[in-house]
């Protein structure tokens, strides 16, 4: 999975790529500190790969991994050439989804380019912009398309879907809020690889004090859980300068400074679950002596599907899984114990996938 943080200059966006990354991207109090698109990859924090390779005494412990890319802040004008322009925002076209962090806290020793805090005028601002980058893209595809479409009459579906987003972003509106039911326009539409078409958590970085009720108190919160509630996006709390004293510690430290702060769960835990809940994401796992490792899939995957993330020749070759559920099999200390028990399956091609399967294939190439 590839997430792409965005964000106006200063909300605490690259404070956030740092906690969760660990990554060491410059983080300064001054706008487009950050030049470069960076990447850091994440593991899935997963306790049932640590249980499981305990219980295998795995050589090795593999967890499902994110991928964040994160942006120079976006200012109003970016498309038209302002502060750094929009030249890198063809560095999260291939992402899965947009982590676009909004900020929720007053600080007058934190400049806001817009010179008040407002997390409403903050996203609109972001959206024009990604709204201005695809309309870019799409009028290059329209007289691509458009040419080509004189000689061959079957572009013009195309031709007429590319019009109708075009009018749609043009009034302002998100490529994704476009009502599109046609099966061969929807795998054009997703193949645009537009911003606007892309699935939005957002991050509303609040003051340590707003944390431990998880913002209720505070208004910006309000206005952008309402507003992500209108387009269907999800909503996390976090506070990024605490995220990077977390990133600091170790795994027994944080778990008491998580306690301290009367919080349950890291700004990357709340994250990872908001991201897998929006893409429609589960992990199931293999295990063994030589490696336990989590794969992640999308929720209604049947077996040989599941088995192609591994190898194609697994997809190719699917006879049967042997499926046991990960807390049956710790229970019961072993396969085999949990096999005598009737707790593993022999499941074949249309088996659908469960979160937390243990899973072993058996393939013939």
């Amino acid at each position: 999975m590839k997430l792409g943080i965005v964000g106006l200059p200063n909300v605490g966006k690259s404070t956030l790529f740092n906690s969760l990354t660990k990554a060491g991207a410059e983080s300064a109090n001054y706008p487009f500190c950050t030049i470069d698109p960076n990447v850091g990859i994440v593991a899935v924090p997963d306790e049932r790969l640590k249980l499981l390779g305990d219980m295998y005494h795995s050589k090795k412990v593999t967890p499902a991994v994110i991928e964040f890319v994160d942006i120079a802040g976006l200012v109003k004008g970016a498309s038209k050439g302002e502060g750094l322009g929009n030249q890198f925002l063809s560095n999260i076209r291939e992402v899965d989804a947009i982590v676009h962090v909004v900020r929720c806290f007053e600080d007058p020793n934190v400049v806001h380019v817009d010179g008040s805090v407002n997390p409403l005028r903050d996203i609109e601002t972001i959206n024009l912009e990604l709204i201005f980058s695809d309309l870019e893209i799409l009028e290059r595809r329209l007289s691509k398309v458009a040419k080509a479409a004189r000689m061959d009459k079957t572009l013009a579906k195309e031709l007429d879907l590319l019009e109708r987003i075009k009018a749609h972003l043009e009034a302002g509106k998100m490529a994704k809020s476009l009502e599109v039911d046609d099966e061969d326009e929807i795998e054009l539409f997703k193949s645009y690889n537009l911003l606007t078409y892309k699935p939005v958590i957002y991050a509303a970085n609040v003051a340590e004090d707003d944390l431990a009720n998880d913002g209720a108190d505070n208004a910006g919160v309000a206005t952008v859980r309402e507003f992500a509630k209108g387009e269907g996006s999800e909503v996390f709390v976090i506070c990024a300068q605490i995220e990077q004293e977390i990133a600091e510690l170790e795994d027994d430290e944080k778990a008491m400074f998580l306690e301290d702060l009367g919080i349950s769960e890291s700004g990357l835990e709340k994250l990872i679950k908001a991201s897998y809940q929006l893409l429609g994401l589960m992990s199931y796992l293999t295990a063994g002596e030589d490696e336990t490792r989590a794969w992640t899939i999308k929720i209604g995957t049947k077996a040989p599907q599941a088995a192609g993330k591994i190898h194609s020749d697994f997809e190719r070759g699917f006879i049967k899984a042997e499926v046991v559920n990960y807390k049956d099999l710790l229970e019961n200390g072993s396969l085999a114990a949990a096999r005598e028990k009737g707790l593993v399956g022999m499941e074949g091609k249309d088996y659908v996938v469960k979160d937390g399967d243990v899973i072993l294939f058996r393939f013939n190439v």
